[in-house]
């Protein structure tokens, strides 16, 4: 039997910590260098104060993926195929103690 799954990040959605939450379509663009300050051209979000008065003068930031899943066995099994919908959750602690006006 021979089965074959494609996962793809379906949407992100960011709990900034800051009382703003951020649905983004898909994983996203991976930060480059050459992209210097520029906005994310796919998601993105700017904060407007600083952490010192959360706990621990941190921002607990909570990202959830939405991921769909596609799956098939090719061999052995009929041709099967299927979708399935996992989501996952992770939270980091970010301190965010100056902020700068950029031009």
């Amino acid at each position: 039997m021979t089965v074959t799954a494609t996962a793809k990040v379906a949407k992100i959605v960011w709990q900034m910590g800051d009382g703003t939450a951020v649905t983004c379509a898909g994983p996203g663009t991976p930060y480059s260098a050459a992209a210097g300050k520029t906005d994310s051209p796919t998601c993105g979000h700017t904060c407007t104060r600083t952490s010192t008065d959360q706990p621990a003068g941190r921002y607990r930031v909570t990202a959830t993926s939405t991921w769909s899943i596609g799956w098939q066995i090719t061999t052995g099994g009929g041709g099967q195929a299927g979708q399935l919908t996992e989501t996952r959750q992770t939270q980091i602690q970010v301190p965010l103690a100056e902020l700068q006006v950029l031009n």
